[in-house]
């Protein structure tokens, strides 16, 4: 059995993507491969997006950030 490895364009994703993308964001399970709490979870193993923004209670991250802690280097 034969498997190809894709390559995914993020760009498209990129460009969909707010600034500061925050966890309560109620469009991140249509856009975002990957949910909200297990970014947390990565983030709270150190794994995670590099950079967090607190706004009261609510986590974000910037665009940038998320891409490359999601593995998946931006740009």
């Amino acid at each position: 059995m034969h498997t190809e490895e894709k390559m995914v364009d993020f760009s498209e994703l990129e460009k969909v993507l707010p600034p500061i993308v925050f966890r309560n964001w109620p469009k991140w399970r249509d856009v975002l491969p990957i949910a909200p709490r297990t970014v947390a979870n990565e983030d709270c193993l150190g794994t995670g997006p590099k950079e967090k923004i607190m706004c009261g209670r609510v986590c974000g991250y910037p665009r940038a950030a998320l891409m490359h802690g999601c593995g998946r280097e931006a740009g």
